[in-house]
C-alpha cells in the first residue's frame, strides 16, 4: 500500500511500501483519513533517532490518527463496519506485570506506532485491535478524532494532578501538549489555568481560551507573575510540558504550600531540582508516560463542547504532499500548533 516512509534523518519517500496485516478474530481494519504530526515524528525524520530508539531501516512514519473501519474480526462485537474510530497507538502485552498493575502504559514491551522498529500509521490502512479503537461521537471530525492521541495526555497530566474545582495551575510551555494540558485542566474544574512561553504566537493561541492566561517568559519573570496573580500564594497545581531544563528548579517556587507538580515534558539529560525547597513546601511530584483510558474521555469532552480543538489544527494538506506536510512541520513556525495529513 501506499505510505510516507522515513528512508533515513532528512529523507522521505511516499511509496508503495510491502506491509501485509491480517485481521485477527479480535481486530479491525482501519481506512486512515486523518494524522497529526507529533513532535516525536519530527525528532525522527530530524534527528533519525529519539534517544535509543534509532531508525536503522525504513519506517512507516504517523501514531495520531482516525479512520474507518472497513473490515473486523469475527469476535469483535463493539464495533460496526463504517464505525469511525480513533486508535491508541500502543499496544502493551496483556500479562505483563505492568498491565495486571493496571498501568498499561509504562510496559516496557509495548508496540507503538513509529517508534523504531514498529511501523506507523500514516498509509492507506492499518490492522488494530479493537480493544484500542475508540469510536467518535458523530459530532466530531476526524481531522479531531487524530488529536484525541495528544489531548489524552493531557487529562492523563490534569488526573495526575487530581485536580479540584477552583484550582489554580500553571502549565510550563505552551507547545501542543501544554496546550493539552491547559485544555484539560480547565475542563477538569480549574479556575484559572496560567500558560508560560516565550513564543508570543502560541501564547496568543492559548490565550484566546475561556480562563487561559498567558505570561510570556522572554518578557517577564515566571515567579513575579505568578505572585502577582495569587497574592503571593502561588498555584494549587503545575504540569511542566516543555521538557526544558532551562526552567529547572526555579517553577519549582511557583507552586503553593502542599501544592502537586507533575512533569510531563521529556528531556535528555538531567535538570536541577531544589529537594530542600520542595520539602518545606510540602510539594508532591507526579509523573506522565503517555496514558491509560484516556482516549474515551477525551472524546467526551470535546463532543460535549468542553474543549475545542478546531482551532489548534493549524495547517491541512493532503496525503500526497505529505513530505511537504513534514517539511513544513520540522520549520517550527510559531504561530503552529498541529499540521494534520488528511487521506481524502
Amino acid at each position: 500500500m501506499k505510505a510516507l516512509v522515513l528512508e533515513e534523518a532528512k529523507k522521505l519517500s511516499l511509496r508503495d511500501y510491502p506491509i501485509t496485516e491480517t485481521v485477527g478474530p479480535h481486530d479491525v481494519r482501519i481506512k486512515i483519513q486523518a494524522c497529526g504530526i507529533c513532535g516525536s515524528d519530527v525528532h525522527y525524520y530530524n534527528e533519525g533517532a529519539i534517544g535509543d530508539f534509532v531508525v536503522r531501516e525504513p519506517m512507516i512514519l504517523g501514531h495520531e490518527a482516525a479512520g474507518t473501519i472497513i473490515e473486523k474480526g469475527a469476535e469483535v462485537t463493539n464495533l460496526n463496519l463504517g464505525d469511525v474510530v480513533c486508535m491508541e497507538p500502543g499496544i502493551p502485552r496483556p500479562n505483563s506485570t505492568e498491565v495486571l498493575a493496571g498501568n498499561y502504559n509504562i510496559d516496557p514491551g509495548v508496540v507503538f506506532w513509529a517508534t523504531p522498529p514498529v511501523h506507523g500509521c500514516l498509509r492507506e490502512h492499518v490492522v488494530h485491535p479493537a480493544q484500542f479503537c475508540i469510536k467518535l461521537p458523530p459530532v466530531l471530525t476526524v481531522a479531531e478524532g487524530a488529536m484525541m492521541e495528544p489531548l489524552a495526555i493531557g487529562i492523563e497530566a490534569a488526573k495526575k494532578a487530581h485536580i479540584s474545582p477552583g484550582d489554580t495551575v500553571l502549565v510550563i510551555g505552551a507547545g501542543t501538549i501544554g496546550m493539552m494540558c491547559a485544555l484539560s485542566a480547565a475542563a477538569g474544574g480549574a479556575s484559572t489555568v496560567y500558560i508560560s512561553d516565550i513564543k508570543a504566537e502560541k501564547l496568543g493561541i492559548a490565550g484566546s481560551y475561556q480562563n487561559i492566561i498567558p505570561i510570556n517568559t522572554a518578557k517577564e519573570n515566571l515567579q513575579e507573575a505568578i505572585n502577582n496573580y495569587t497574592a503571593g500564594k502561588g498555584v494549587d497545581r503545575i504540569i511542566e510540558a516543555s521538557g526544558s531544563p532551562k526552567v529547572y528548579p526555579d517553577f519549582f517556587r511557583c507552586a503553593a504550600r502542599g501544592a502537586i507538580v507533575v512533569l510531563v515534558g521529556m528531556m535528555n539529560g538531567t535538570a536541577p531540582i531544589d529537594v530542600a525547597l520542595l520539602q518545606a513546601r510540602g510539594i508532591r511530584i507526579e509523573t506522565v508516560f503517555r496514558y491509560t483510558n484516556a482516549f474515551d474521555k477525551a472524546a467526551a469532552l470535546v463532543s460535549a463542547g468542553k474543549i475545542d480543538l478546531k482551532r489548534l489544527i493549524s495547517k491541512r494538506f493532503r496525503f500526497e504532499d505529505s513530505i511537504a506536510a513534514y517539511e513544513y512541520a520540522a520549520a517550527g513556525h510559531p504561530d503552529v500548533v498541529k499540521v494534520m495529513i488528511e487521506l481524502e
